[in-house]
């Protein structure tokens, strides 16, 4: 909830972002999306997940993909790409690394959550504060930013609550 100080139950459903070009079906489950050798400042993104009145979301479906260090998808394997659940109070955690901007996408993280199997699919992308190319990215939506703290080890803290349709 960047800024906000308002319950989440007034904030309305997480806004939709197009899923781009590079969605692949058939990411493993984990929490750890990072595999050897891949190129970015270490980040850890968590939040929880909500239904319109505001109460947790347990077991919902989170499935994460972005690009690397370097601006660059795995497009052949399932390097920063995986889902998870969400646990008995609506969180989920995963660790990755930060995407940077490349052509003319400011840094994103592409998610699709999905409250149960009779709700629909909210696809979105995550967005950072701060980056000149948010303003001239066509896609950026002001609606899902992450608030962002550097951490002790050099990397950094992202959060995001996510508030979905439960069908």
């Amino acid at each position: 909830m960047p800024g906000k100080s308002v319950p989440v139950h007034e904030l309305g459903l997480t806004p939709r972002v197009e899923e781009g070009p590079y969605y692949k079906t058939g990411s493993m489950q984990r929490t750890n999306i990072v595999g050897p050798g891949t190129p970015g400042k270490k980040l850890v993104l968590e939040g929880r997940v909500f239904d319109r009145t505001g109460k947790p979301v347990p077991g919902a479906w989170l499935d994460f993909w972005h690009a690397d260090g370097r601006g660059n998808y795995d497009n052949e394997g399932f390097n920063l790409r995986g889902h998870q659940y969400a646990d008995r109070n609506g969180r989920y955690r995963l660790e990755t690394v930060r995407p940077v901007e490349y052509l003319f996408r400011s840094p994103h993280i592409h998610v699709k959550v999905r409250a149960n199997e009779k709700a629909p699919i909210l696809t979105t992308q995550l967005f950072f504060p701060g980056e000149n190319s948010n303003t001239t990215d066509p896609i950026f939506n002001g609606g899902a930013v992450v608030n962002v703290t550097e951490t002790a080890d050099g990397g950094q803290k992202a959060t995001f609550d996510f508030v979905v349709d439960v069908g």
